[in-house]
């Protein structure tokens, strides 16, 4: 019997020429609801890095449950406000200089923008000064917005194991308190926010990972393994985030009295304006903290194979692309134009993207998925003919953009919107 959604693709997208990339709404909307629930009462700063797409990106933001973006690099939150985007976090530190004065152009003409950029280290801090030329004299330039990323990595056996993402090297909230005032020794800098990203709990499936086939005991060992990890770092995490914006707080409270009692300046230090976690993956347990003000997702609106292996959540595939069937090798076997778009990360087998409609078609384990054919296994392959297509999701989310130059906006059983991904508008950000 053919499969329903197989066929409303089909019909939908019977105009277009594959390969082409499809998002469906009604999936993505749903998945939408479901990232506010799950991050309620906390609102959702939307990852722009996880979307790459502009139209969709105004579009979620426009949502009750949503607020500000999280950007990937500088150049591409200046583009954002370049369109009237505001609120904008740069996730990572940056060393582009010329971005960095166009930032400081943008903040003393438009401080409504409210960029603000990602700090770790007194290098960084100096890199800053360097690139826009500033001393310690310079006190008639507009404030930067900064940020500070504070490390939320598990440390475990007296920090000789160090679980999750090899980011931020301020850990403790001694670390934090000893940077926050670095930054507000400095002419030029505001200190409003810090962000905490957990990779080891919200990047990380807890689920036993059907691909490739076969439940072995390893496997559900290891699900229970990462189950207690994740439970132990996000215990931990909370005591010291909520300990770390503590510290920092007090650092510019102590800031704020020496800058009112001093006869050269009356200015003061505001209190930080968010704190920032999380990611589709740890929106529950992050926005229960009472210390976070905000969490971060964006990957959860695609519903990428990466989440097929989380418990607690099940997004809906929304986005997808069609490649086209042009050979039979022999049966039981077809081959696609094209297909090889890898997710970054480890180079394993959870990288490759996944054949998803029509049902019961697998890569073949010896050629993968390739950058002009992919061949594709099963017993599906013998219903389909040449000029058919097969619908693929990618491993992860916004990284098939850098694939395609729109996403065909798919609602109930018709194409409503051809939208241009960045690199449609001609971006390329890394």
């Amino acid at each position: 019997m053919p499969d329903a959604t197989y066929e409303r693709l089909e019909r939908a997208t019977a105009g277009l020429q594959a390969p082409f990339a499809v998002v469906d709404l009604d999936a993505l909307w749903a998945n939408a609801e479901d990232l506010v629930r799950r991050a309620a009462p906390k609102p959702v700063r939307l990852a722009s890095k996880s979307v790459r797409c502009r139209a969709l990106q105004e579009r979620v933001l426009a949502r009750p449950g949503f607020s500000g973006t999280l950007a990937f690099t500088l150049p591409e939150a200046l583009w954002l406000a370049a369109h009237g985007a505001e609120d904008l976090v740069v996730a990572y530190p940056t060393a582009d200089r010329q971005a960095l004065r166009a930032l400081a152009a943008l903040t003393a003409e438009r401080p409504a923008a409210r960029v603000t950029v990602m700090l770790d280290s007194i290098e960084q801090l100096d890199l800053v000064d360097r690139a826009l030329e500033r001393t310690q004299s310079d006190r008639d330039t507009a404030a930067l917005r900064v940020c500070i990323d504070l490390d939320a990595g598990w440390w475990t056996l007296g920090g000789r194991v160090r679980v999750g993402a090899k980011r931020s090297p301020v850990h403790t909230p001694e670390q934090a308190a000893a940077l926050a005032r670095a930054v507000l020794a400095r002419d030029g800098l505001a200190l409003v926010g810090i962000m905490a990203y957990e990779a080891q709990i919200a990047g990380l499936g807890d689920e036993v990972d059907s691909r490739p086939p076969g439940l072995g005991i390893g496997r559900r060992l290891r699900a229970r393994a990462i189950r207690a990890m994740q439970a132990l770092s996000a215990r931990e995490l909370a005591m010291r985030r909520a300990a770390a914006v503590v510290a920092v707080e007090q650092a510019i409270g102590e800031s704020s009295s020496s800058s009112s009692s001093s006869s050269s300046s009356s200015s003061s230090s505001p209190p930080l304006e968010f704190v920032n976690g999380g990611g589709t993956g740890s929106l529950e347990s992050t926005a229960a903290e009472e210390a976070v003000t905000e969490v971060t997702a964006g990957s959860g609106l695609y519903g990428p194979t990466l989440f097929d292996a989380y418990r607690a959540f099940t997004p809906r595939p929304a986005a997808l692309f069609a490649l086209p069937v042009v050979r039979r090798p022999g049966p039981g076997v077809v081959t696609a134009l094209g297909g090889g778009y890898l997710a970054s990360g480890p180079a394993d087998g959870a990288r490759l993207p996944r054949p998803h409609l029509p049902a019961g078609l697998r890569l073949d384990s010896q050629e993968g998925a390739g950058e002009v054919q992919t061949p594709l296994l099963g017993a599906a392959a013998d219903t389909l003919a040449l000029g058919d297509r097969v619908y693929l999701r990618h491993a992860k989310a916004g990284e098939l953009c850098e694939r395609f130059a729109s996403l065909y906006l798919l609602e109930g059983e018709r194409i409503v919107e051809e939208a241009p991904t960045y690199r449609g508008e001609g971006q390329c950000f890394l």
